[in-house]
Formats: structure tokens, C-alpha cells, sequence
């Protein structure tokens, strides 16, 4: 039987102005119908140019070499004609970040019918039952037709890619890192969602993911490419358990399974952590939320409680994890902590002093209380040196010795020496090297506590481990207190000591990490670990 498709010692060239890169080298895969392969690595590791050579969907400056044989046919030597036949008909893709994605000043409806017009036979008046039929096939009522991205949650604008995808009855979907910045439940119902697909229509699916755990969920068997290369290819389960290359070990390291011993306090790092010293916790709360409550008004008037009566401390050396769904009021509650966002009711406190409400008294609360943003690229000004965002805020705040206290920040960021990063331009940086110029601008005004917004969830996995370790580091070393805010329960059992998990505004439960996760009391939080695509492992650490 002819494999649906199959790649032969594929290669992809670059031209670039200082010369040829080889993205890809050599790579084989095949895949049968109705079978699922996922295509784990990091960025810059191949995967994407893999995935998106299948429908010579890369820029002109690409060079293909080896075979791309789909159904028999190879990509490679298809006329434009044929091509953009088999483009939506025979195979599609569900593009990476479908915020991005999708064209934000036309219906939902409009945007899945679109493939429908152009590259089926659709008849015009069947169009619509069509799209509502798509919306049903990935759980969405069919009066969402009629919506804009901007009202969907990111869930659903996720679902309606994979509709688009469907439209044109492919058999083999290509799916670009799906569940990106979902939340663990929403990302454990897409994936659930493509597996169903899969097993009821026989659908072929390729997917790419930097989780080996998501992968290992969905699909039967996992390839690793590093550096452009195929490392290692096997069943899923089997290469999770055992993973023999030591980039895949480092890529399942990355991502700890909650309840696991070994990694408890002990992020994935190059350089290794002593273990946690015996400590109390400090009875003082540097930050402190005292039934602090924030409404907003929707279009037609309705009060919604973004935050409904929350109460949290957090103390002098120690992580609190914030952890829940999106839209479940963590990131509203932080911008209120941070004093950029006023308490309908309710009192902030840092040291037992409340949250001045004056620009100047705001100005000098901020210098305590220090933000770290999701996104590096985005945090930094491209045209800023490293050493002009780090010194932005001392100059703001009028500290002396600048040039000091840029080279103290720096190298508590481990950014080393300092000297040799001044200069830089972000784009000069690695993405680990952008957050930890974002971090060490916090650390410049020498602050009591951190407020990290998903401080890893734009990093690699291998990076990912160095950013934990750093910031567990900087609570050991300098006494910092941090709030966390994730969706990822796995980061929570990585570094927190304290889990607060919310939901619809409120915290349903507070604990240690070990109470939250691994004795949840609440059917939220047993929900959330529920869907973790590693599970939560057996063992505990009194084991």
C-alpha cells in the first residue's frame, strides 16, 4: 500500500547574504493513513521547514532536494495547478498561533468558507450548512458563524483553524504547534478534539510541538530533529520512557511531571542546583491582597468580577505559583498588585503600608514591586542597547553609580561579564539571553518582590530550565519574593512553595505545592491536573 507520505532523505537550503544554510539534512519519515507522528524540537531545529515543505509552502529563497512523495506524487515536481489542488484538498495545515492566524475584521464563517469557494466544488447556496456542519465536527455551535476572532476564546479560535483545515476533506493535516499558549485544559480538549478527528475520519496528522508530553498524548510516534537533523525517531511511549539522544533527554526534562521527586526544586539546567536548603518560611508578607475585588462593565452594562474578593500574601523568600485557566482573573489581579490596574474594593499592602494612590507615591511602590513580562522580543526596545533597558529604571528612579548598578543587575542574571553584553542589540541576544535582560531591568532597582507573567512560555525547553533555575537562585541568594503567574502546573511543581489557584476570580485553594497538587481538594483544581497531558506521577516526595 502506498504510504500517504513519505520523505526521502529530505534536504532544505537557505540562501542568505552571508551564504548557504542547511535547515534540514537528510531527514526520512513515512507516514500511513490514518496514523499520527509528531516532530519535536526547538527552535531553529528543522521541524517547522519539514512541516511546511510538504505543501512547498516555504519562502523563494528555499532550495528543495529529495523526494516529497504525498499519495504516491511527488511535491517537489507538481505544477502550480496541481499544487494548488492538493493545497486544502488533499492535505492542509493548522497554522501555528491562531490569534495571528486569523483575519480579524471578518466573520468566523466567512474565513472557513473561504477555502471552501477556491478550492472545492461546493455550490454556492450549500456553503453555509457546510460551515455550520465544520463548526459541529470540532464542537462549536454553528452561531458562532457569525462572530468575530476577537470574541472567541483561544480555544475556540484554535477550533475553528482545524474547521478551516477540515473544509476541503484532506487527508493528512499538518499541525504547527496547535496548542501554544493555551491553557492546560483548553490545550488537553483540542487535543482530544484532533485525536477523535483522527480516529473517525481516518485522517493522517503530522504534528510539531517543543512537549514531548503533548506529542506522546496524541500521537503514536515521536521524531526529534536537532539541528537539522533527524536524532531519533520511535513510538511515543517508548521514547518518553527511555528517550536515548541527549537532546531528547533534554527536551524530557524539560517539562516535569508534577508529583515526581527528582524534580522538585530542580529545574533542567545545564549547571544543577544544590538541593533546597532547610528553611522556614518567613512570617512577614512583603505583598499582600486583602479581599481586593476589580469589575468591569461589558458592552451592554453588565458588571463582570474580574476578581472577586481575593485575599493572597506572599512572603520575604519564597515562590507563589498563581495558577489557572485564561479569563480566570490571574493576570487582572497581578496588573492590580503592581498598581496598574485600581481595586474596585479591597486593599493592596506592601511591608503592611498600603498601595499609595498618588503618581509620585505609585512611582516609588513600583520601585518594591517589579514586573517580568511573557515575551522578551516584545519587552525589549529593538533599537535599545542592553545596557540602555537595563538602566532605564535607575534613571527614572534616580539612582546613582548607573554604570554600578547596570553590572551588579547583569550579572545577577547571570550575564557574564557584564562588560561583554553592554553593547548588544536585542536581536543580538538568544531568547534566554533577552529574558534575562529583562529580568536583571527588574533586578536594577534592587526590588523586594517579582511579579513574572509566564516568564518561560516563549522559551525553549532548554531554556526554559535556566530561566527556573535562575529565578529559584535569586530566592535563595537574595531573599526575592515571587509571584508566578502559569497556566503550567508543571513550572508550579519545578520552583513554587505556595500554589494559588484560581478560578472565575476567586482562589479556590491555597497550599504548599505539595497540598495543591498532590492532594487537590477542589474539583477545579482536580480538573486542571487531570488534563495534564503527562499525568501526575505516583510517586510523591515522601516516597
Amino acid at each position: 500500500m502506498t504510504a500517504l507520505l513519505e520523505l526521502k532523505d529530505l534536504t532544505v537550503t537557505y540562501r542568505t547574504g552571508s551564504g548557504d544554510v542547511d535547515a534540514v539534512r537528510g531527514v526520512s519519515l513515512k507516514l500511513e493513513p490514518g496514523d499520527t507522528l509528531g516532530v519535536a524540537g526547538e527552535s531553529g531545529s528543522g521541524k517547522s521547514t519539514v512541516a511546511m515543505s510538504v505543501l512547498r509552502l516555504l519562502p523563494r529563497s528555499a532550495k528543495i532536494t529529495g523526494e516529497i512523495l504525498l499519495d504516491g506524487e511527488d511535491v517537489t515536481t507538481m505544477k502550480w495547478g496541481r499544487l494548488r489542488a492538493v493545497r486544502w484538498g488533499e492535505a492542509s495545515v493548522v497554522f501555528q498561533g491562531a490569534m495571528h492566524a486569523l483575519n480579524p475584521v471578518r466573520r468566523i464563517g466567512e474565513q472557513i468558507a473561504e477555502p471552501l469557494r477556491i478550492h472545492a466544488t461546493v455550490p454556492e447556496p450549500q456553503i453555509k450548512a457546510r460551515v455550520a456542519d465544520l463548526l459541529r465536527q470540532v464542537d462549536l455551535p454553528a452561531s458562532r458563524a457569525g462572530a468575530y476572532p476577537h470574541e472567541l476564546s483561544g480555544g475556540q479560535k484554535q477550533r475553528v483553524m482545524i474547521a478551516m483545515a477540515l473544509a476541503c476533506g484532506p487527508r493528512l493535516i499538518i499541525a504547527d504547534e496547535p496548542t501554544t499558549a493555551l491553557d492546560v485544559i483548553v490545550q488537553a480538549q483540542v487535543l482530544n478534539l484532533l485525536g477523535k478527528l483522527v480516529a473517525e475520519q481516518g485522517i493522517g496528522l503530522i504534528m510539531i510541538s517543543h512537549d514531548l508530553s503533548v506529542l506522546a498524548s496524541t500521537c503514536a510516534r515521536t521524531a526529534v530533529m536537532y539541528d537539522g537533523e533527524l536524532v531519533e525517531q520511535r513510538p511515543s511511549a517508548e521514547l518518553m520512557a527511555s528517550p536515548e539522544h541527549p537532546h531528547t533527554q533534554a527536551l524530557a526534562a524539560a517539562f516535569p511531571t508534577v508529583g515526581d521527586p527528582v524534580s522538585r526544586y530542580a529545574p533542567a539546567t545545564s549547571t544543577p542546583l544544590p538541593p533546597e536548603p532547610d528553611r522556614e518560611r518567613g512570617t512577614e508578607a512583603l505583598l499582600s491582597a486583602q479581599d481586593v475585588r476589580v469589575t468591569f462593565k461589558d458592552r451592554t452594562g453588565a458588571r463582570i468580577n474580574a476578581v472577586a474578593g481575593v485575599s493572597l500574601d506572599v512572603h520575604r523568600d519564597e515562590i507563589v505559583a498563581l495558577v489557572g485557566q485564561s479569563g480566570s482573573g490571574k493576570t487582572t489581579l497581578a496588573r492590580t498588585l503592581l498598581g496598574l490596574q485600581q481595586p474596585t474594593s479591597g486593599t493592596v499592602r506592601y511591608r503592611g503600608e498600603p498601595m499609595p494612590s498618588t503618581a509620585a507615591g505609585l512611582k516609588a511602590y513600583r520601585r518594591h514591586v517589579q514586573l517580568v513580562l511573557q515575551d522578551p522580543t516584545s519587552a525589549l526596545n529593538p533599537r535599545h542597547s542592553v545596557y540602555e533597558a537595563v538602566a532605564e529604571g535607575p534613571r527614572i528612579h534616580g539612582v546613582g553609580d548607573e554604570r554600578a548598578v547596570v553590572t551588579r543587575a547583569l550579572e545577577a542574571a547571570e550575564l557574564r561579564p557584564a562588560e561583554k553584553f553592554f553593547a548588544r542589540l536585542p536581536h543580538e541576544l538568544s531568547g534566554g539571553q533577552r529574558q534575562r535582560v529583562v529580568i536583571a531591568g527588574a533586578l536594577a532597582l534592587d526590588p523586594g518582590v517579582i511579579v513574572a507573567d509566564e516568564p518561560v512560555a516563549s522559551l525553549d525547553a532548554s531554556v526554559r530550565g535556566e530561566i527556573l533555575a535562575l529565578l529559584l537562585r535569586l530566592r535563595r541568594e537574595l531573599g526575592l519574593a515571587g509571584l508566578v503567574i502559569t497556566h503550567d502546573l508543571g513550572l508550579a511543581w519545578n520552583i513554587a512553595d505556595r500554589v494559588a489557584v484560581m478560578y472565575r476570580g476567586e482562589l479556590v485553594e491555597v497550599g504548599t505545592v505539595e497540598e495543591v497538587l498532590l492532594d487537590p481538594k477542589h474539583n477545579y483544581t482536580k480538573s486542571l491536573l487531570a488534563a495534564l497531558p503527562g499525568g501526575v506521577s505516583v510517586r510523591t516526595a515522601v516516597d
